[in-house]
């Protein structure tokens, strides 16, 4: 009469050993119907204020305060367009063909952020500003009309490192909570960079380095 109650307890103490300790499954252990919301749920927040498109309701940012941070990085961006643009064509001197190459080049880039930028504004429900009265006060980076190619791409490399700043701190204040807007910025912020490191290569590059005399045009 005692044997199966061996039986019992042994099959017990098996149960209890192999039990998560604390009695709380690990994350791992979870199926995903344990923590990700039932589809009958997800199917209908997607059904309300659809006119909201990519904000949905888990969206955990103020998406008109992300589009008011988004269109100063669009008008830094713009600002920079401009600024390389007219040192393109203004640079001269025997030293600026390859200095001019890398300005339109960022140009080009500069508008590529330019129009990711005014695309996720529209995506979050807002509208890209494109007044050109307020661009150069809502940019970060300001307009430049050097004529020397030496000052020409300090004033750029100034500009990029402050929209380096900035962007990096766009990137922190996103966080986790805005994972799409944060990868764009990342990416902006990297072109950014290289920008950055591109114009003090071309520094270095030109007679004398960073502290060297204006090239002589001609």
């Amino acid at each position: 009469m005692q044997q199966p109650v061996k039986q019992n307890n042994q099959k017990a103490k098996s149960n209890a050993d192999s039990a998560p300790k604390g009695g709380v499954e690990s994350r791992t252990d979870q199926s995903p119907s344990q923590f990700l919301s039932d589809v009958a749920t997800l199917r209908a927040r997607a059904r309300q204020h659809i006119e909201e498109g990519a904000v949905t309701p888990s969206y955990e940012l103020d998406a008109a305060q992300v589009c008011k941070v988004l269109n100063e990085a669009l008008a830094t961006e713009i600002v920079c367009v401009l600024r390389y643009k007219r040192h393109y064509f203004m640079a001269k001197g025997i030293h600026s063909e390859s200095v001019k190459s890398e300005f339109l080049e960022h140009a080009n880039e500069e508008q590529a952020h330019a129009d990711s930028i005014a695309e996720r504004i529209v995506q979050l429900g807002g509208a890209p500003d494109l007044n050109p009265d307020i661009l150069s006060k809502r940019s970060h980076s300001q307009y430049d009309e050097s004529e020397g190619l030496r000052q020409m791409l300090k004033e750029d490399l100034i500009a990029e490192r402050i929209a380096i700043e900035s962007y990096r701190e766009i990137v922190q204040w996103l966080g986790a909570k805005d994972p799409t807007t944060r990868k764009l910025m990342e990416e902006i912020l990297s072109t950014e960079e290289e920008h950055a490191d591109d114009l003090v290569s071309l520094l270095e590059g030109l007679p004398g380095g960073i502290q060297g005399e204006e090239p002589k045009s001609g």
